[in-house]
């Protein structure tokens, strides 16, 4: 069997998102290892407590020789206007979600609205990486 174990997004600063998904998300830290041998490439991961096998790395965009500086200008624009992908989280209670996220400092740009699938809003990261928070009618 096949499983997701680690979803990429790419962050303009590791310390913030950091702080983002544990202080504001209550994410916790899954790996904060820095690598001196690798020109100080730190892997840093977190993810949903109750959620152990899934681990969301938060990547710092990198320079050369992994990316040029015309795809670091490109991937840094995409991030910061919301178009690198969309992380979909659910919640058995939406407006309850809603209320202590935004408690914590989440700015949701799209309020709990209600559609012919469930609740649902949306919040983005202070990189800019799109969220959906979805209350579905029949949770998965």
């Amino acid at each position: 069997m096949i499983k997701i174990a680690n979803y990429q997004l790419w962050v303009h600063d590791q310390d913030a998102a950091l702080e983002f998904y544990t202080g504001k998300l209550g994410f916790e830290v899954r790996s904060d290892v820095t690598m001196p041998e690798m020109g100080d490439f730190r892997w840093l991961t977190v993810g949903p407590a109750g959620q152990p096998d899934l681990n969301i790395v938060l990547m710092a965009i990198p320079g050369e020789p992994v990316m040029d500086a015309g795809t670091a200008r490109e991937t840094l624009s995409l991030v910061t206007k919301g178009f690198a992908g969309t992380v979909f989280l659910v919640t058995e209670d939406l407006d309850a979600s809603y209320k202590e996220l935004t408690a914590r400092g989440v700015e949701f740009s799209e309020e709990p609205t209600e559609y012919p699938y469930g609740l649902d809003s949306a919040f983005r990261d202070p990189s800019g990486n799109n969220f959906r928070l979805t209350q579905p009618y029949a949770m998965p």
